[in-house]
């Protein structure tokens, strides 16, 4: 799994008051733990930046870049802000986060990408807005994304499609069809493009004693179907351990043999069955319940595990 490394976000109150102090020292050790913990990349969020975006992407670009080696994401809306952020980089080839099938994004963030050498993020959403259906967020990718792409001879291999993760509180409906856009895209082009999701999008708004558990239950069936990329926390261990259960087919434990299931069965488009999980484990029990909100079986509430 290419872990892209999620902690660096503006909406995190410590990043927000690092960034306000120009604190190097924080951003420097944020950098390099998250790179010690298995992510590949970092992405980079300091939101539009519409005032001093030419100061403070270089400033923070320069920052990570002294202490790891890694690709850098750059993650904002503000194109003028990606353009600073690229002409600053020295290292390793970077990712844009990202553009859409909004055509005045379309028409400018994957030039950009191409004049810099970079990899492009690209969102299966139109101007109004994302569609809930599998097959809709696959025509975005081929007729819209993909051919964009093709059109200013943008190199296929620099293509992440993101067919985007929304909440289980308030999007439930989407959870299931996210799973189906993983598996389709994959045999919608050839070459195949490569995929991305931000994980963590599916527990939010959820209360943080149930995100770990939601987010890790969901990649196991993303994995299922083949994801290999996603931006995430990678200081969750008990996410790591799932990655590391089901890539290596480890069932040398209960749960390790219980995710590889969840796997197993997603990329079979079986029904995952409640005779797969021991309920008198509380752990195995929380993980059922779980699936069946993800999959749209049982409507999602906070309460969802006591129910």
């Amino acid at each position: 799994m290419y872990i892209i490394g999620e902690n660096i976000h503006i909406i995190s109150e410590k990043v927000k008051e690092a960034l306000t102090n120009r604190d190097r020292e924080f951003f420097m050790d944020l950098a390099v733990k998250q790179v010690e913990a298995g992510a590949k990349c970092v992405d980079i969020n300091l939101g539009p930046r519409k005032k001093d975006f030419a100061e403070v992407w270089p400033w923070i670009i320069e920052t990570v870049e002294t202490v790891v080696d890694v690709p850098l994401s750059i993650d904002t809306t503000n194109v003028e802000g990606m353009e600073a952020a690229l002409k600053s980089i020295k290292k390793a080839q970077p990712i844009l986060n990202s553009t859409s099938a909004e055509p005045e994004r379309l028409e400018k963030v994957p030039a950009l990408a191409k004049k810099y050498g970079a990899k492009v993020i690209a969102l299966t959403m139109r101007t109004e807005g994302i569609p809930v259906e599998a097959d809709a967020r696959v025509v975005i990718a081929v007729e819209q994304l993909i051919p964009r792409m093709m059109e200013i001879d943008f190199p296929m291999d620099d293509l992440i499609i993101d067919p985007l993760v929304l909440t289980v509180s308030g999007c439930q409906q989407y959870c299931p069809h996210l799973i189906e856009t993983v598996r389709t895209l994959q045999y919608a082009w050839d070459p195949a493009p490569k995929i991305s999701v931000g994980l963590s999008n599916v527990s939010n708004a959820v209360p943080n004693e149930n995100r770990s558990l939601i987010n890790r239950v969901y990649l196991a069936m993303l994995m299922g179907v083949g994801l290999q990329m996603m931006i995430a926390n990678p200081f969750d261990e008990k996410q790591n351990d799932v990655i590391r259960w089901i890539e290596s087919k480890d069932v040398s434990n209960p749960l390790a043999r219980l995710y590889n299931k969840i796997a197993e069965r997603t990329a079979a488009s079986e029904e995952i069955q409640s005779s797969d999980f021991d309920m008198s484990d509380p752990e195995q029990a929380a993980i059922w319940k779980t699936t069946q909100i993800l999959l749209n079986k049982v409507i999602y509430a906070e309460g969802y595990l006591n129910q």
